[in-house]
């Protein structure tokens, strides 16, 4: 089976399992700004099924991927698609909570596709870790419409938190002083940010 055929029924899946994984343009987006910088080591927060760190590692046959997912069945999951698409050696899958991690490796991109809430926590811990010239990306800086919808609009009380930390990550981005970092409006919403 080609490489598309085993990508289409890990897309499936995630549906049928109510999975969230990148939208086709997010995924493509962040698929070409890899090839364009020449990344070559990538630190992935938040794996899920495996979906992202196969179209990263997919871009170039020299890029590894460190990503860490703490659910469990998701976990599993990943491992058994990274086996498939034979990518054992350049993608090292972690089990944990990624705030748990102590990493001492550095990388030309930090990607953050985790729990919502946690981004500035992802982004303060993990920043260590980041080449000088390097990227962060962050997936879901849309979420869904949600982030430019009236919080009154929002009947989930759920959502409204989600949206609220979606808001605060966005603030404290782009009031960072040390960073750089333009929103696109591209699938979920992706923010890159850089050192300035």
């Amino acid at each position: 089976m080609d490489f598309e055929s085993k990508i289409n029924i890990m897309k499936e899946y995630a549906r049928e399992e109510n999975i969230p994984i990148m939208q086709d343009d997010g995924i493509e987006f962040l698929t070409s700004f890899i090839e364009k910088k020449n990344i070559k080591n990538i630190l992935e927060i938040g794996t899920a099924i495996g979906y992202s760190a196969i179209m990263m590692a997919h871009v170039n046959s020299d890029i590894h991927i460190t990503t860490i997912e703490r659910d469990e069945a998701r976990y599993l999951e990943a491992l058994k698609n990274i086996k498939k698409f034979h990518m054992e050696e350049r993608i090292t899958l972690v089990f944990n909570d990624a705030l748990n991690i102590e990493d001492n490796g550095e990388y030309d991109l930090i990607f953050i596709d985790a729990a919502k809430g946690k981004n500035i926590d992802f982004f303060n811990h993990f920043e260590k870790n980041l080449k000088e010239n390097g990227y962060i990306i962050t997936d879901n800086m849309g979420f869904h419409g949600y982030v430019e919808m009236n919080e009154e609009e929002i009947e989930s009380k759920n959502i409204r938190g989600i949206v609220r930390k979606i808001k605060d990550y966005i603030y404290f981005l782009e009031n960072n002083m040390q960073y750089k970092t333009i929103i696109y409006k591209i699938g979920d919403g992706i923010a890159v940010t850089e050192r300035r």
